[in-house]
């Protein structure tokens, strides 16, 4: 009789901490964006033709790379810094790949 009692104790123990057990919930969805380097070269820059404008800088446009193909993002005027230079943006060879460097203001 002790032994049935155990046995039914031990069950019911084991089912209420199986009932208890509750695994986290995991929707099993996996998102990525991958943007690789091109592996050729982007168009020639078109020639954007601008005036002067006193005070400002004309930042030229540049090809961006969009993951498939290049798309051309027009120049811009910004307001000059004086004593500085703007050194334009560029595309170079990096190994087998193509890698865009931003440009910046240089002293």
């Amino acid at each position: 009789m002790f032994m049935r009692k155990l046995a039914l104790a031990a069950a019911l123990g084991v089912a209420g901490l199986g009932a208890a057990y509750t695994p986290t919930a995991s929707a099993g969805v996996a998102v990525g964006v991958s943007i690789r380097a091109p592996w050729f070269a982007p168009p020639a820059p078109i020639v954007e033709r601008v005036g002067v404008r006193p005070g400002y800088v004309w930042i030229p446009g540049y090809y961006r790379w969009g993951g498939v193909r290049y798309a051309w993002v027009g120049g811009y005027w910004v307001h000059a810094r004086p004593g500085y230079r703007w050194y334009p943006s560029r595309w170079e060879t990096c190994g087998r790949h193509w890698c865009y460097r931003g440009g910046r203001w240089v002293r």
